[in-house]
């Protein structure tokens, strides 16, 4: 009985140090974004690094206003790179300080190491979003279709949006970067 009782308080104890020292080792890790709202995109060619869904960065030099970026939502959860893995995309919007509001199509590909933003694709000024899905093209693999409206050629950009557009994007895994599709291309869309 001795022998049984010191065999699992010796298996306690080791169980024990191994448990304390995983904790310690993960303290000296990096963390990695586990989170879409709180990574790194590329709008308009400028770094924009989310926090809880909104960042400001500095606007041009010599301009006293800043530009805040602002998770909208739209998320549609697909998988777009064939890794077996729920990726993101939805809208963001900017505000540089005047009257408008800019919208774009971001993706955040879900890896082992965690997500990796991509670039902004530039849907439109006060425009009004729809909905994200993916293409229902059977020959479009992994391209998704942003629905919005926007205004009429020619009208103010006080008129409300009314005109019903759709952008077909693939995003490019490597480069993350967003490509344009045809809705009713007829090759491949790998």
């Amino acid at each position: 009985m001795k022998y049984i009782l010191l065999c699992v308080s010796l298996l306690l104890l080791v169980g024990g140090f191994w448990m304390m020292k995983d904790d310690g080792d993960q303290e000296g890790q990096v963390a990695t974004p586990s989170d879409y709202k709180n990574i790194q995109y590329l709008i308009d060619g400028r770094s924009v690094l989310l926090k809880d869904g909104v960042a400001e960065t500095e606007a041009a030099e010599g301009s006293a206003s800043k530009i805040v970026t602002r998770y909208f939502g739209n998320e549609l959860k697909t998988d777009l790179d064939s890794d077996g893995r729920e990726d993101v995309v939805f809208l963001v919007t900017q505000e540089t300080g005047g009257s408008g509001v800019f919208y774009y199509a971001v993706a955040a590909l879900n890896s082992e190491s965690g997500y990796k933003g991509s670039d902004g694709y530039y849907l439109g000024d006060r425009i009004a979003p729809q909905n994200i899905n993916l293409s229902p093209n059977p020959r479009h693999k992994s391209v998704v279709v942003v629905n919005y409206a926007d205004r009429l050629p020619g009208e103010p950009m006080t008129a409300q949006p009314s005109l019903g557009q759709s952008a077909y994007l693939k995003l490019d895994s490597e480069s993350m970067m967003w490509g344009i599709v045809e809705p009713d291309f007829e090759g491949e869309s790998r």
